[in-house]
């Protein structure tokens, strides 16, 4: 009998062929089995009944979906491409070369973001700079000091305002990580830094001996927080920064035997993972000024991951943001370097770098035109521009209103670097 009915598509001879050929809807073939079950006969499927099982399969839908925004709230499920989608806030880190790397020109907003790496290597100094520019969007940002090592001098060189800083200097890491919680639900947070993930010392660990053992405890710790943290960090749009170290793992005789703390489950929770490492010493003369730093994107949820930025991280200020212009100017070609000397639109910047970027640092308008080109050449810049502004036009069309903004400043900012030059 179903073969009768449907031939070739349901009997014996469904080869691969036919498999192939067979491109009938699940409405056609949910007809077919309710008119096989009545005992009818037909010949053939009209139209008619495969538009009727279509229609009804959408009314179950829409009934489903009603009774879920009900129980649920609106806007518990919905299509994907029903409402237009803003673009991804971002949080710029203060190293134009890490922006790019990133892809989006930042650290994502609403996410969590892992920075590991050596001991001195830059993670702190990374976070605090996300920080500053956090404050410098008018925004407010959170320290959970877990190792009490923040120095608070260090912090405000790197541009963090220290008065506007919630900082925490928990005692466990349960309190620690409550701590956290409750920031991200207040809704008004925009960054919180966790430093570090290792410091995070269960209260068993605390209150026990010292050489009680109390294995995987922690990674159970973290595993618990991150389930209950990750709705509430992107209903909020809070980014969660943990700061982590490095172990070794013992007995490993293939492969880096590096590993992170915590266990495994920030490393699926996390959207972004930043692997910070010192490559080289930074000297004037004898003298060591800083380091060079190289990150490399691990994990990157947001854009293509695996790539790596180089920037210089100066003692005492920090990442240097003329030395970052600097070499991108010379890769994309608007600085010009003759051997010693770079020159940008005519004008020296110096004999050697540190000149050049001692030039820029007492020129800013001279180097906001260097980052206006730079940003523009690489596609990041209306971006990141952009989403600095989620709060002006949250819903609008981003492309229309927020390029506006930049261009007038940007270009009068090089006319006046262009007079400057000249005088």
């Amino acid at each position: 009998m179903i073969e009768r009915m449907f031939g070739k598509l349901a009997g014996p001879a469904a080869t691969s062929s036919n498999r192939a050929g067979a491109k009938v809807s699940v409405a056609r073939r949910n007809v077919a089995l309710d008119i096989a079950s009545s005992g009818r006969e037909p010949t053939h499927l009209n139209e008619k009944d495969i538009s009727m099982a279509a229609n009804d399969r959408e009314k179950a839908l829409e009934t489903a979906l009603a009774q879920i925004e009900r129980q649920f709230g609106k806007g518990s499920v919905m299509r994907m491409g029903e409402e237009a989608r803003a673009p991804v806030e971002v949080i710029p880190t203060g190293a134009i070369s890490l922006d790019i790397a990133l892809g989006i020109g930042g650290l994502p907003r609403g996410r969590v973001v892992e920075v590991y790496g050596p001991e001195g290597s830059g993670k702190t100094s990374i976070a605090l700079h996300a920080v500053a520019s956090v404050q410098k969007q008018g925004g407010i940002a959170a320290f959970v000091d877990a190792e009490h090592a923040l120095d608070p001098e260090y912090a405000t060189k790197l541009g963090v305002d220290i008065d506007a800083l919630l900082v925490s200097q928990p005692d466990t890491g349960e309190q620690a990580l409550e701590i956290t919680d409750m920031l991200i639900r207040s809704g008004a947070i925009d960054i919180v830094v966790i430093d570090s993930v290792a410091a995070l010392v269960p209260r068993a660990e605390i209150e026990g001996e010292m050489g009680d053992s109390h294995v995987g405890l922690q990674a159970r710790l973290m595993s618990q927080a991150l389930r209950k943290l990750t709705g509430a960090i992107n209903q909020t749009k809070t980014t969660v920064l943990f700061i982590n170290q490095l172990r070794e793992k013992v007995g490993v005789m293939f492969g880096s035997p590096e590993t992170t703390t915590g266990g495994r489950a920030l490393k699926f929770y996390a959207s972004v993972r930043l692997d910070v490492r010192r490559i080289e010493t930074l000297k004037d003369g004898t003298e060591a000024v800083g380091n060079r730093v190289r990150v490399k994107v691990v994990k990157n949820k947001m854009a293509p991951p695996f790539r790596v930025a180089d920037f210089d991280l100066l003692y005492g200020q920090g990442i240097s943001r003329e030395g970052g212009l600097i070499d991108l100017g010379v890769e994309h070609g608007f600085v010009r370097k003759s051997g010693a000397w770079y020159t940008y639109d005519g004008d020296q910047l110096g004999q050697g770098k540190e000149n050049a970027r001692n030039f820029l640092k007492a020129n800013p308008d001279l180097a906001d035109g260097i980052e206006k080109k730079i940003k523009e050449k690489l596609g990041i810049g209306p971006k990141v521009d952009k989403e600095a502004e989620p709060a002006a036009a949250p819903g609008a069309a981003p492309e229309l209103s927020a390029p506006a903004p930049v261009k007038a400043p940007a270009a009068k900012r090089g006319a006046k670097a262009a007079k400057a030059g000249d005088s």
